[in-house]
């Protein structure tokens, strides 16, 4: 079976972001499944593509928006609007249809399309929905722009986020009644879209993917009591770290060392003295083992956070939030769960004194990850099996 893999950035490098690190585990499984997997998508500037023969690059593309000039966004803006886009698509239209149309030819025959996620699909949606397919869904887009507008500082980010809202819900709407069969990361999404106990819908498990870079052995010799790592200029992810510094902080003893890593907001402030920011860093695994207990503090968005699958897969203690364990079945035993600042606060010094006297220590997460890996091969096979017997 011959799928093409249709998504805003096709697999250049290793995976960074959440969304790469998806993509590229949901890839591995549909392989696991027997598929033969084509790509087609935008290439970051400067990369090389991982699998050119299996690839149709779009061409070289910066779609980030916390990068791009106010002359870019505007652009951007014009775009969407004069297109009725999604800004998250008008960012990825910088070729026609027929442009499109010819390059998807150009992978030769194929089975049906993975749409996956909403960027590529607004910004190409007749062309790619024209064809067979099978929608990945990595988060309910539209309500993730609606609690940014809720969020929103400003009266014209409200009116922009409401906007984005508006086009993201129609645009879902189309791609989850056209589908074959729909793929949520979670079953709260699932039921969003009206597809609970649906045969045309399931839910995939996610791992990190095979081919990323192996998980550190060895004993582990913490430099920080906590520490946490995201991509906080993303407006949901913004406000767990906002209700961690606000909320939890405050509960925490004045000796604990908190070390959060990541790109943040350009002048996000330094407000605590026990608090380091060290922005990006080169191997985010390496810093997680850093930290005698990691904090997942989601509060907001839809779909599975993947820093606690991460989390998970090296068997580190954690404390978290209930939305940050969205899609996962079973939580570890060296995990606490709290949903207050004051509750999140006095498990986090408990989780951290506990590690310090070897009482909450590391597990073997072989059996997590196994667990996760047979829930997503069944849910794939699922789906192809049913999509071979009707089409």
């Amino acid at each position: 079976m011959h799928l093409v893999f249709a998504s805003s950035l096709v697999p250049c490098g290793a995976p960074e972001s959440g969304f790469e690190i998806a993509n590229a585990a949901i890839v591995d499984g549909l392989e696991r499944a027997g598929a033969t997997v084509s790509h087609i998508g935008f290439q970051w500037p400067g990369s090389s593509l991982n699998a050119p023969e299996r690839t149709r690059s779009l061409g070289e593309l910066d779609v980030k928006t916390d990068n791009a000039s106010t002359r870019q966004k505007l652009a951007w803006l014009a775009r969407a609007m004069a297109g009725g886009l999604p800004f998250a698509s008008a960012k990825l239209r910088v070729l026609g249809d027929a442009a499109f149309r010819a390059a998807l030819d150009e992978i030769g025959p194929f089975d049906a399309v993975v749409i996956n996620g909403v960027g590529l699909a607004g910004a190409f949606e007749k062309a790619l929905t024209d064809q067979p397919y099978l929608y990945v869904a990595h988060n309910v887009e539209h309500q993730s722009a609606a609690e940014a507008a809720r969020q929103a500082s400003s009266p014209v980010e409200r009116f922009m986020y409401r906007r984005e809202a508006r086009h993201l819900r129609a645009l879902e709407e189309r791609l989850v009644a056209g589908a074959r069969h729909v793929w949520t990361l979670t079953q709260e999404d699932r039921a969003t879209f009206g597809l609970e106990g649906s045969e045309r819908a399931s839910v995939l498990p996610l791992v990190t993917p095979l081919s990323a870079t192996a998980i550190p052995a060895g004993q582990r010799v913490p430099a920080f009591d906590a520490g946490m790592i995201g991509t906080w200029t993303w407006t949901p992810n913004r406000i767990g770290l906002e209700w961690f510094l606000q909320e939890v902080m405050p509960h925490l003893p004045e000796q604990v060392t908190i070390a959060i890593a990541g790109a943040l907001p350009a002048g996000f402030p330094q407000r605590d003295k026990r608090v380091t920011f060290l922005g990006r860093v080169v191997d985010a695994k390496q810093f997680i083992r850093q930290c005698r207990i990691v904090t997942l503090t989601a509060r907001a968005g839809t779909g599975v956070q993947l820093k606690t699958i991460e989390t998970f897969e090296m068997g580190l203690p954690a404390v978290a939030t209930p939305s940050s364990l969205r899609g996962i079945a079973d939580v570890p035993a060296n995990v606490r769960i709290a949903d207050t600042g004051r509750e999140f606060g006095k498990l986090l010094a408990e989780q951290i004194v506990g590690h310090r006297t070897g009482s909450v220590t590391d597990l073997d997460a072989t059996a997590f990850r196994a667990s996760q890996i047979a829930g997503m091969d069944a849910a794939i096979a699922q789906a192809l099996s049913a999509f071979r017997a009707g089409h």
